[in-house]
């Protein structure tokens, strides 16, 4: 398994679905091309068995790693065309991270178990090509799976290629979303290249909902958002939006995240003078967000697409808001229409503050119907978006590829 960063707040999907894959008699490695940086991990972390390997994640810190790792890939019978592909990349790409992803390929490509059957990268983006450059040096099959900005801000020849047999391409890939099926699918040689398997939610992970009463007079309502504090959430019109709610709405937000964003963000709620009814509670592990969700009256995502093309796909703090029955006010941005019908399963907001504003204070006055909303989100839920049946087709998926290379 090769991964961005292990282990990642914001990554419970990638989480969930590796401990899935272990329980399902799979043996797993993992190689992560970055050193972890968030200071807490989930409880799902400590579950997982797989062993962690950490690549270089600056070819300049371990030299003589690095080294190694080319002089042997240098023997390598796969070398003359791992060498092609990445030349060819490379005269389209000519940045440091294209060269520190052949490097660390030739790294992966030495220190992997020789009996190792083959890669599955998540993110269709670095570690993909990590994979695909391995997999030529070692002559074995890689798969991968994609979400979002991995495919959304990457060049069109590059998912191409990914995507052709002929260029090395995956053995299969799986993405998270029907939109984002459609659009690998017109991509690849064949439509059957690309699955779509949504993540789900193991639900045997969350408590079961609270029971929801109607919000004591005087008190303020209690919204939340959870994401990183990137362009793409949408968290600084959601700022503005606060600004524009009337006097007479008492209300408080909380904002579980980190991100890069946070110094103007937190100047934006200051500058609106709204600072004072906003709590940041930083990164949080899942059992202190669910905790949170089951204290809210209302869960807010304002997504939106970012200048250089990133967006969520379909968000699985979403799926955790309707497992809570907590009432959901999102945009409709690629996916998220999958899981949330407007006005059935919760509302979808355009991302502009004025839009935003009046359906908080719509679903403020009206609590019965969040309520109904919310409880019509957690059945499709349970129905349509539990884990086990993207889990038992990943399953597999990654035996017949096994199967196959053998």
């Amino acid at each position: 398994m090769v991964v961005k960063g292990w282990p990642r707040l914001s990554e419970t999907f990638i989480a969930q679905e590796l401990v899935a894959l272990e329980d399902a008699g799979l043996a797993l490695e993992i190689w992560s091309l970055r050193h972890p940086t968030d200071r807490k991990t989930h409880p799902l972390h400590d579950r997982l068995r797989a062993p962690v390997r950490y690549l270089p994640e600056y070819l300049k810190d371990e030299p003589w790693r690095v080294l190694r790792g080319v002089l042997h890939a240098l023997r390598r019978p796969g070398f003359a065309a791992a060498w092609r592909c990445f030349r060819k990349d490379y005269a389209r790409d000519r940045t440091p991270n294209r060269l520190r992803r052949f490097g660390q390929a030739c790294v992966l490509a030495r220190e992997l178990p020789a009996d190792a059957p083959g890669l599955y990268a998540h993110f269709l983006h670095t570690p993909a090509s990590v994979a695909r450059y391995t997999a030529i040096l070692r002559g074995m099959p890689w798969s991968f799976s994609a979400h979002a900005k991995d495919i959304w801000t990457s060049p069109e020849w590059e998912l191409r290629e990914k995507l052709d047999p002929q260029s090395f391409g995956a053995a299969f890939g799986a993405t998270c979303t029907g939109f984002g099926a459609q659009y690998l699918q017109s991509l690849a040689d064949t439509p059957a290249r690309v699955d779509l398997v949504y993540h789900g939610l193991d639900l045997t992970r969350f408590p079961e909902p609270p029971a929801r009463r109607p919000r004591a007079p005087g008190d303020p309502l209690a919204l939340m958002s959870v994401g990183r504090m990137v362009e793409k959430k949408g968290f600084d019109r959601l700022i503005e939006a606060f600004a524009l709610l009337p006097a007479t709405l008492d209300w408080h937000w909380t904002h579980i995240g980190g991100g890069a964003l946070k110094v103007e963000l937190q100047a934006l709620a200051t500058a609106r003078g709204v600072a004072s009814r906003i709590t940041w509670r930083g990164p949080c592990d899942q059992p202190e967000v669910i905790e949170t969700m089951r204290a809210s009256d209302l869960f807010v995502l304002p997504s939106r697409v970012a200048a250089d093309g990133d967006r969520d796909g379909l968000p699985n703090v979403l799926m955790e808001a309707a497992s809570q029955r907590l009432a959901i006010l999102s945009t409709p941005v690629s996916a998220i229409p999958e899981f949330i019908e407007n006005g059935t399963h919760g509302v979808l907001s355009d991302d502009a503050p004025a839009s935003l504003a009046r359906e908080i204070e719509v679903l403020a006055a009206d609590p019965q119907h969040a309520a109904r909303m919310a409880e019509a989100a957690h059945a499709r839920l349970t129905a349509e978006f539990q884990m086990a049946p993207g889990i038992a087709h990943l399953t597999r998926r990654l035996r017949g590829m096994v199967r196959r290379a053998a």
